[in-house]
């Protein structure tokens, strides 16, 4: 039924028009400076043009905002299992692994191939947003957190910048949804070639 709930959860514009859910956030975090912790979030509120409420690169105090190639770094999206994969190998390497804020990116999500998002517009629960262009991991987790081996482990694996084109809330638990996305099909195991045009040096953690 148009604008109402199934199972409890209300539908969303993306749902109405027919675009198929493509996996659910399970992690939010922000952080309000440079190499400041990423704060756990249940919900946060998106801010179209600018970024996360709360978070650095909103208020132009992230580590690349005044970066000499300017690039939109609203949101920064990652995959669960992307994160579990690049922690098996440092695992295997003797390494300490990362925790989901340790990454540094702000949306963590299940079940989706955040690369798939990248050209695209798509919702998260009713918040629009467009995939940009894929992160490069960088030093700078490994030395907020105190540990080795993010750039290599996390290396083809760093998930996606996004643009918010609309303002509302992101809560853990809303789903992605998009028209003509997949769910994911790849192994999370297998490392994601990153996109022509991609920043080769720079991420922003």
């Amino acid at each position: 039924m148009t604008g109402g709930r199934t199972a409890g959860k209300a539908i969303t514009p993306a749902q109405e028009s027919g675009a198929s859910d493509m996996g659910m956030v399970v992690g939010l975090f922000v952080s309000p400076g440079i190499g400041q912790s990423m704060k756990a979030c249940a919900e946060v509120r998106a801010l179209a043009g600018r970024g996360l409420d709360g978070d650095r690169y909103a208020t132009g105090q992230g580590s690349y905002s005044q970066a000499k190639r300017q690039v939109i770094r609203h949101v920064s999206i990652i995959e669960r299992e992307a994160i579990e994969a690049a922690n098996e190998e440092l695992a295997r390497r003797g390494l300490v692994p990362f925790e989901p804020n340790e990454t540094r990116r702000n949306i963590v999500v299940e079940g989706a191939d955040v690369y798939a998002l990248l050209g695209r517009e798509f919702s998260i629960g009713d918040v629009r947003l467009r995939g940009i262009e894929p992160t490069r991991p960088c030093h700078i987790p490994s030395a907020a957190a105190n540990k080795t081996g993010f750039k290599e482990a996390y290396s083809n694996r760093g998930g996606v910048r996004a643009e918010i084109l609309s303002d509302g809330i992101i809560s853990v638990g809303d789903a992605i949804s998009g028209d003509n996305i997949s769910v994911l099909l790849h192994s999370p195991n297998t490392r994601r070639p990153t996109a022509a045009g991609a920043d080769a040096t720079k991420d922003d953690p």
